[in-house]
């Protein structure tokens, strides 16, 4: 069919051209930002889900809607090894900057503006020049994050209600924020919600994060809410695929489509793909069970090309080693001595090793002993990468 016309584009974050199954988490967000806009209480939310379920594609919808409404929209994405103070404050100030043009909140923005200036260089932080008048404040600029950062966005709050106005961050990728960045911002929301300040945090990360953050603070989980972000259900996994086929004025039959659902497992990102694939493949509609054979060829190899070939290249030969032990035990959640068992290990030398695979966000723990991928399908690349696979020698 006219390559021109594949509705279908799997990228990191990129829109499906239809998303469907996620009403009730957009809806939720939608009814969050109206209260938090109307200076009623509400939690933040986080938005936890394995790898290709579209969290970072809700998370931009989100923010689309709070742009909507109104409300001033910081967008952040964790990088690994990077700490929240360097590209958050950066952030906030084109932030602060446009609630200072307003004049109900210049005094209250320019007190904001004074404290961001004290928090980048507490933390030496670049932010540039601030080419408006700025209150001199003594407040978030100790070094001490868990007392800086509350101070920060408390003052983003009161500014961003005396101009009737609320603000939303968006941080994707939390997983990867430092116990201490996680701590203080757990405490900035807090304080936060304390003052019923329009300030709302929406969050996307991996499984772990729930842990993570009732780890660092123990009222986190009443803090927020834990959306989970799972593969799409049959139905909605059905039309994913067929609304774009029908927009191109193409179809596909029954048991092709079935065929795609199952092999996809309906994971977002993997429905694109064989989406993409498909169309490729099909000379014309409408498309058939021999297209989706082909197709599952052509994406298996684009997919071991790509997203789970840039995953395999991060892992250490004993990693490696580690996370084909857990393919050979099947794709599901497995206990750590079945693991150790496999590879002639004692659970308790493996336990580094095992932590490591976690904080580069391979692996994650459904309950405590319990290990699984958080990449989908990512148990069948290891077996296709590593076929020949033993396991290590008994020391």
């Amino acid at each position: 069919m006219e390559p021109r016309r594949n509705p279908f584009a799997p990228g990191a974050g990129a829109p499906p051209p239809a998303l469907v199954g996620r009403d009730d988490i957009v809806e939720a967000a939608d009814i969050a930002l109206h209260r938090i806009r109307d200076g009623r209480p509400e939690k933040s939310q986080m938005l936890l889900g394995l790898r290709g379920v579209g969290k970072t594609v809700l998370l931009n919808k989100i923010g689309q809607v709070a742009e909507d409404l109104g409300c001033l929209v910081v967008k952040l994405e964790a990088p690994e090894g990077q700490r929240l103070a360097g590209y958050l404050a950066p952030a906030l100030k084109s932030t602060l900057i446009q609630l200072s043009r307003s004049e109900k909140a210049k005094d209250l923005a320019g007190q904001a503006l004074g404290a961001l200036r004290g928090f980048a260089s507490a933390f030496k932080v670049s932010i540039g020049e601030i080419q408006v008048e700025v209150s001199e404040s003594s407040v978030a600029d100790s070094g001490n994050l868990e007392v800086d950062l509350p101070a920060l966005l408390v003052s983003l709050g009161k500014a961003a209600r005396a101009a009737n106005g609320c603000a939303a961050i968006m941080i994707d990728e939390i997983q990867y924020l430092t116990e201490e960045d996680l701590r203080a911002l757990i405490v900035a929301f807090h304080m936060i919600s304390q003052n019923g300040l329009p300030v709302v945090l929406f969050g996307a990360g991996l499984p772990q994060v729930a842990g993570l953050a009732g780890d660092a603070k123990s009222y986190a989980e009443r803090l927020f809410d834990y959306p989970p972000v799972g593969p799409l259900s049959d139905a909605a996994a059905r039309e994913a695929i067929q609304r774009p086929l029908r927009d191109e004025g193409a179809d596909i039959e029954d048991e092709a489509l079935a065929e795609i659902v199952l092999v996809t497992r309906g994971y977002p990102y993997f429905l694109q793909e064989w989406g993409k694939h498909v169309w490729r493949v099909a000379d014309a509609p409408p498309i058939d069970l021999r297209d989706v054979e082909q197709a599952n060829r052509d994406a298996t190899e684009a997919l071991d090309k790509s997203f789970f070939r840039v995953r395999f290249d991060r892992l250490t030969p004993r990693e490696q080693d580690y996370l084909r032990a857990m393919a050979e035990l099947g794709p599901g959640a497995h206990r750590s001595g079945a693991i150790a068992g496999l590879m002639n290990r004692k659970v308790e030398s493996l336990g580094p090793l095992r932590s490591g695979l976690i904080k580069k966000g391979m692996i994650w723990s459904p309950s405590h002993g319990d290990t699984a991928f958080t990449v989908p399908l990512f148990d069948e690349f290891m077996k296709r990468e590593m076929p020949d696979w033993t396991p290590p020698a008994a020391n």
